[in-house]
Order: structure tokens, then sequence, then C-alpha cells
């Protein structure tokens, strides 16, 4: 199959990509399942070592917000211990609150592969990086953010995840209310080196 592809749209798509955070979302505005579901296809197409396919979604939407929202301000009050601060409980209870879905990333090892973990984390991320610009070229915001109960052990049950496996974070999806600012990058060669 001979496909050309448009390159100039291609780089703009990618180098217009931002992170949209959940106080910049439309609130109350919900995204159709089905364009959620095109996104978490495209993510599905991302490299894995041996077709491994490691990830793991869990999406939350509607009532499941406020599960989710329950849930992780709950276990971050359980487990924080002298660390607990009453602004982050907050929002970590208001947060999923103001977007239309969120998506748990989570990594899933397959039975006795020989395949280094680090490999699975990094198709995972190779995933994550396809829901990014195909929110963009969506023209939705969102972001993936892995703080809050994101590395709680006591968390992955929640998401269908076992002790072999990692909760990755979180992707934040909503309608923008306030566009992000134009991005900025070093040039390349400080960061690349050619060898001729």
């Amino acid at each position: 199959m001979d496909i050309n592809y448009d390159t100039k749209i291609i780089n703009h798509l990618i180098r217009n990509r931002r992170s949209v955070f959940p106080d910049q979302f439309a609130t109350g505005k919900t995204i159709p399942d089905e364009i959620i579901e095109q996104i978490l296809e495209n993510a599905t197409w991302a490299p894995s070592h041996g077709l491994n396919e490691p990830w793991h979604f869990t999406v939350f939407t509607g009532n499941g917000l406020q599960q989710l929202a329950d849930f992780q301000s709950e276990l971050y009050r359980k487990e924080a211990g002298d660390r607990f601060a009453e602004k982050k409980y907050e929002k970590l209870k208001r947060q999923p609150m103001r977007a239309s879905h969120v998506i748990a990333i989570g990594m899933k090892r397959k039975p006795n592969t020989k395949i280094p973990e680090i490999e699975d984390i990094e198709a995972v991320a190779c995933a994550v990086q396809n829901i990014y610009l195909s929110i963009t070229a969506y023209g939705l915001g969102g972001y993936w953010t892995t703080g809050g109960i994101t590395y709680y052990e006591s968390a992955r049950t929640f998401f269908g995840l076992n002790a072999e496996d990692r909760l990755l974070g979180f992707f934040y999806i909503g309608y923008i209310a306030t566009p992000s600012s134009t991005g900025k990058r070093t040039g390349i060669h400080e960061k690349v080196s050619w060898i001729r």
C-alpha cells in the first residue's frame, strides 16, 4: 500500500502537543466514549518488544470519576502518615471531577516473560505518547500525571494490577476551556551528536 503522509501536518501535530491540566478543562462537558475508544485504539499501536503489549488501561467517566476521586483521596489519607496534607487530599478529591475521562495507566507483565521490565515500561510510555498525539488531533486537552497514589503498592489491585505489574499514572482528558501557552524546546544541536 502506497500512502503519502503530509509530513507538515505530522510535524505540526507533534510540535504543538501540549499538556492541558484539569483546571483548564471545560467542566461538565463529556467527550463521547467512541472518541476515547479511538484514542485508546491508537495507543495500542505503540511498539512493544516481542509484541508484548504490556499496557492496561482503566477508564473512569460519569459516576466512575467519583469512585476514582473517593478511592485515591482516601488511600492517600490512609498511606500518607506524617506527610498528609489537607490541600493534596482535597486536590485528589476534586481533580477527577473536572475531567471528562481519566485513564489509569497500567503496565501488566506477561507470566514468565524474559523481556526486561524497563522495556515494558518504555512500551507503555510510547502508548501514552500516542494518547497525547491523538487527543491533540481531536482538539482535546489532557495530561499524564504520576502524582497522587501512582506509586502506592496498595493501589494496584483497584486498577486490576498484580504484584508484578505497575501503576504508571493517570491520563486526564477533557475539552479545553483555557489553552496552554506556546511551547518551546532547546535546539536539537544541544542534544544530538552525529557520527559520520
